[in-house]
């Protein structure tokens, strides 16, 4: 199990999340077994779901390395999929977990789909896209400021 956590500085902002099923989690997979890397973003999505060689039930992605043929698989474990609140700001925090089996995750791309509220309004802020690493917006309840900035993250094993 491989955990991604997550870094970044709020400001007035808490339950910064990754929502729904179809939330793409932009990944670059390694493989096990020869330690080709894919050269292109992979995303995993909960929604997705491929079938094991040999019945052995199923997993989020399941692939072929380009350079060894084996076959590799990974999963999202929707149960470790976590908020990133005001309190965990400037520190990591893993916000979800991945089974790997054969494939592992070297890099995230934070892209479109998270999900936050205000801290002190709870206003909703939807569609929030962290591929530039920082984010900001106004919120008019409050009449102030929000913000994500500096995202950084780091794989963890678990």
């Amino acid at each position: 199990r491989i955990g991604l956590q997550l870094r970044a500085t709020l400001e007035n902002i808490t339950r910064l999340r990754a929502e729904g099923e179809d939330f793409r989690w932009y990944l670059k997979l390694k493989c096990g077994n020869c330690g080709e890397v894919s050269d292109k973003w992979q995303y995993l999505r909960l929604m997705d779901t491929a079938p094991l060689k040999g019945g052995r039930g199923s997993a989020t992605m399941v692939q072929k390395c380009k350079l060894c043929s084996r076959e590799n698989s990974i999963d999202i474990l929707s149960q470790t999929i976590k908020p990133y609140n005001a309190e965990d700001s400037e520190k990591f925090k893993t916000i979800v977990e991945f089974e790997c089996r054969g494939l592992e995750p070297v890099d995230f791309q934070p892209q479109a789909g998270f999900v936050a509220e205000g801290a002190e309004s709870g206003t909703p802020f939807n569609d929030i896209n962290l591929l530039e690493k920082d984010w900001n917006d106004y919120d008019e309840k409050t009449k102030e400021s929000v913000g994500i900035y500096e995202v950084t993250h780091k794989f963890v094993k678990c």
